[in-house]
């Protein structure tokens, strides 16, 4: 289970760092190791999640609820998978279930919110269906609905679904709203029972005889015709106001918006609007205030999710400006909750760094980072290696710039078998500290153990530059040079198979240097003052196709 640990680590540290399908593979391959862990189904879920890969969520997150039905979390990730899947009902149910298992999770209690927030008022039906500015014209028009016009309660009945689509109605089995519905949506059948419709009298439209050019298009109704008098003035006011935006005039741009929402209280954009100008003047805690406001007039009227996403942004770039960046990425999730965007997850990525980079400075702790590294060297004494790496992260988040910390875990990680873990622990520990000779010699064992013998010999050779008489670098160089060198063929076809080796025999000028250093050494010396020639001579040294002697 250890190497399952292992694997973990590195799938959470590439979601991280927004390597969605990376931390997949890792991942997944923990999984193989230890198929019962619900953790690592979890956090698959939340991988395929942050790729957009819903359906692969839902699948991770139902196998982590099997696994675990008392674990809070597998709910949540189950309930968010549903409802990107468009499945709300389910989405809810999911949430709910959560709920009565952990009743005080908090994230299960969001994420019911929001998604009940969304939920349509019709299950299965567009609640924008009645939203539409055309509503009457259509119905209006067609015959199976214009004698219902007649009725105010039926009027009555269509206005208030359009003003709120979430408003339960005490008729809404009455059969004319089927009707209704089925106009709205342009299907053109009769349901039974509407036999008592009164026909219509007026004659059909002649049927269009075959012509060679396309029939008018007729108008479409304008948008402004269902508006009220106090709504056409308020878009005016609306109008005039973003012109004053667009001089730098937030003052008079202010004057006219409030008398926007003076004059029609229902209409977010309005709201939105007035937040941007304290935006742009920098009152982030009045345009904060103003989202806020914008959120709960939309909410109560079934405001278009993208308006509803805008505002919560809003919130997300103030707080961001005050250097909150907590606040600022609980508002840019709550955004992407509403409505996915490049930009949004671009902003909460940025964030996500800023808040890591925070607390990793908060949490340095250099007296702590030494008690954890004695606690990993007892650990790693008694064999307990996957135990023993645990400690010695927890020394580096204490103080990230002690390059021993690095050389303990790297060599943790060589007993482990992860060997391009212990690497990348060794390169970060002698970019730290390039005079450590333990780190070049940790480096070299590493790269022996990848089959990289000609660049472990390079390893123990920048060792043998500090201390000429280091034992264990000595031998290290010794066997390396042994396996390099031991079957000539072998060496020559591996580094004939490297393209940068291929490249740099292919050129003529390298071919050259190389012929003049077999016929004199002594022009080694020279050739090695360019850097450019000096780092191509050093590759086909380790690659183990020249020796210098």
């Amino acid at each position: 289970m250890a190497q399952a640990n292992v694997l973990k680590e590195k799938g959470n540290a590439a979601l991280q760092q927004g390597n969605y399908s990376e931390a997949v593979k890792f991942y997944t391959e923990a999984i193989a190791l230890d198929p019962e862990n619900h953790v690592l189904y979890s956090n698959r879920s939340a991988a395929y999640a942050k790729d957009d890969q819903f359906a692969l969520a839902l699948a991770d997150a139902e196998k982590t609820v099997s696994l675990k039905p008392e674990w809070g979390k597998g709910y949540s990730r189950k309930g968010s998978a549903l409802a990107y899947l468009g499945r709300t009902d389910e989405a809810i149910e999911a949430y709910e279930e959560g709920l009565r298992v952990d009743p005080n999770n908090a994230q299960l209690a969001e994420g019911l919110r929001e998604v009940r927030a969304k939920s349509p008022a019709f299950p299965g039906l567009n609640a924008d269906l009645f939203r539409s500015p055309d509503v009457f014209v259509k119905l209006r028009n067609d015959p199976r609905t214009r004698a219902f016009l007649e009725d105010p309660e039926y009027v009555k009945m269509v206005t208030k679904l359009q003003t709120d689509p979430t408003e339960k109605l005490d008729r809404l089995d009455d059969p004319r709203m089927l009707t209704t519905v089925c106009v709205l949506l342009g299907l053109n059948f009769t349901m039974a029972g509407d036999g008592d419709i009164p026909m219509d009298t007026s004659e059909p439209p002649p049927r269009p005889a075959p012509r060679p050019k396309e029939p008018e298009k007729r108008p479409e109704p304008s948008e402004d015709a269902n508006l009220s008098d106090s709504q056409r003035e308020a878009r005016k006011e609306k109008e005039r106001g973003n012109e004053a935006y667009k001089k730098k005039d937030f003052g008079t741009a202010l004057v006219h918006y409030n008398k926007a929402i003076e004059l029609d209280p229902t209409d977010i954009t309005y709201l939105n609007n007035i937040a941007a100008v304290y935006f742009e003047q920098k009152e982030y805690k009045k345009c904060i205030e103003q989202c806020e406001k914008a959120i709960e007039i939309g909410r109560e009227n079934r405001a278009d999710f993208k308006l509803i996403a805008k505002a919560f942004s809003r919130i997300g770039n103030a707080y961001k400006k005050l250097e909150d960046y907590s606040n600022a990425k609980v508002y840019y999730e709550k955004s992407m909750s509403e409505h996915r965007t490049p930009e949004i997850r671009s902003l909460l990525s940025d964030v996500d760094k800023k808040i890591k980079e925070l607390e990793a400075k908060a949490y340095i702790d250099p007296t702590k980072a030494e008690e954890a590294k004695e606690r990993g060297n007892e650990l790693f004494k008694n064999g307990d290696y996957a135990e023993a790496v645990k400690f010695y992260t927890e020394a580096i988040k204490r103080n990230p710039e002690d390059s021993k910390y690095y050389s303990n875990r790297a060599a943790c990680y060589t007993k482990l078998a992860a060997f391009d873990l212990g690497l990348k622990d060794c390169e970060k520990c002698l970019e730290l500290d390039p005079k450590f000779i333990k780190g070049w010699i940790r480096k070299g064992k590493i790269l022996q153990g990848m089959q990289q013998h000609g660049k472990a010999v390079s390893a123990y050779q920048r060792a043998l530059e500090l201390d000429p008489n280091n034992a264990e670098a000595l031998e290290g160089h010794r066997s390396s040079s042994v396996a390099v060198n031991s079957n000539p063929e072998e060496v020559r076809k591996r580094a004939m198979a490297d393209p940068e080796v291929q490249a740099i025999l292919r050129d003529p000028a390298m071919r050259l240097i190389l012929e003049q250093m077999q016929n004199d050494p002594k022009a080694l010396k020279d050739h090695l003052k360019n850097p450019d020639i000096a780092a191509k001579i050093q590759k086909l040294l380790e690659c183990g196709l020249i020796t210098i002697h």
